[in-house]
């Protein structure tokens, strides 16, 4: 009895270590039939790429204009409503005329009496003429009829010149856009009295198309642009990210300043942006694009792509065995579109950009070559970073 107990448990230890060796196998064989990794590609290629500096930038309206009212009287009547599109030439504000009317029609009746009293020398004139010729009245008598013509001929210009005056005190009652834009809220109200003894301000009007947009590039940034820019006046698109909408507006450059800021090392600079819709207001924070050229060949890499560590930047990138490879790169210019590798690729290179973090050196993979869709060229197109050409 003793005897068959002790072979049962021999005979169990056996099966059991049977059944484990067979279990090691078949896991062994599960890690060697496991898929190669799918990964995505570009092909590295050395090629002219369009070439971008992006900087912050802040809007401002291109022009910025202040009502004032420039004669003192009660406002009359305001034709806007607070916060309007207006047009050049509208009519924004009246003031009473009463008293300018009055002041234009007193000029003109002064000039109308020096007019008769001038008609009166005149004939004073013409008559005593002949007269003193043939000696049948004193020169002296002409002479004062002559002097009087004179001063009323000045008189009458005086006149004039008062008329003028009256005349625009009158028209400056009513107040009227000096540019096409978006009106501020009003600053004083109908029948308070404005003007006296100041230049009051009554609202602001902004034009915002076309919009200014300025931005400071370091002074190594601006030497870049000066000497490998395309043209004179640099194409430009400023970004505008919304919590509903992403916007993009196209312009120029047309000014950078003449000096240097000598706390910031940068130089200001100013585009000329297109905005017809109005979509971005002046005083919003912006990226400022600015083309350079498209004259240079750059290996160009989408900056997503490069990873970091102790050693440096790499990318990852597939040998001839179809395994992952680290090649350690040095980078040069870039943005956030893409970044040009110095050093660390060579044409025909294929770097990995899908799956990062699941990949190690050696690891088997399945290269699927997103070049046409996810490469350079593709990221240009899709971001419009490709210039018409002039």
């Amino acid at each position: 009895m003793i005897l068959n107990k002790k072979y049962l448990f021999a005979l169990s230890l056996a099966m059991l270590t049977l059944l484990s060796g067979c279990g090691d196998e078949k896991v062994k064989q599960v890690k060697k039939e496991l898929p190669a990794l799918k990964v995505k590609t570009i092909t590295i290629e050395t090629k002219k790429v369009p070439i971008w500096g992006t900087f912050t930038g802040k809007t401002r309206a291109s022009s910025h204009q202040e009502i004032r009212a420039r004669v003192s009287g009660i406002l009359e009547k305001i034709y806007f409503q607070d916060g309007q599109n207006i047009k050049k030439g509208q009519k924004l504000f009246k003031i009473d005329q009463s008293e300018y009317i009055a002041a234009l029609s007193a000029t003109e009746a002064k000039k109308a009496e020096d007019q008769a009293a001038l008609a009166l020398a005149k004939a004073d004139v013409r008559r005593y003429a002949p007269l003193v010729k043939e000696g049948l009245a004193p020169r002296a008598t002409l002479e004062q009829y002559q002097a009087k013509l004179a001063a009323l001929k000045a008189a009458i210009l005086g006149d004039d010149a008062k008329i003028k005056e009256a005349q625009i005190k009158l028209d400056y009652t009513i107040i009227k856009a000096p540019i096409s834009g978006k009106v501020s809220a009003r600053y004083v109200d109908v029948g308070n009295l404005i003007g006296q003894g100041e230049a009051t301000l009554l609202s602001t009007i902004v034009r915002s198309n076309p919009l200014y947009a300025y931005f400071s590039p370091s002074q190594s940034d601006a030497l870049i642009m000066q000497r490998y820019k395309n043209k004179e006046n640099l194409d430009t698109f400023i970004e505008y990210k919304g919590a509903n909408e992403d916007i993009r507006l196209d312009g120029y450059v047309d000014f950078a300043n003449n000096t240097v800021d000598p706390l910031t090392s940068t130089i200001t600079m100013r585009a000329i942006i297109k905005n017809p819709e109005h979509k971005i207001l002046p005083g919003t924070f912006v990226y400022v694009n600015v083309f350079i050229s498209d004259k240079y060949k750059f290996k160009m890499i989408p900056p997503e792509v490069i990873l970091d560590d102790q050693l440096g930047k790499y990318v990852y990138i597939i040998d001839n065995n179809s395994t992952v490879k680290r090649a350690d790169i040095t980078t040069g210019y870039g943005t956030k579109y893409y970044v040009s590798v110095q050093k660390g690729l060579k044409d025909g290179d294929k770097v990995i950009v899908s799956a990062l973090m699941k990949l190690r050196p050696g690891v088997k993979v399945e290269n699927i070559d997103v070049t046409k869709e996810e490469g350079i060229d593709a990221i240009l197109k899709d971001n419009k970073l490709i210039p018409a050409k002039e």
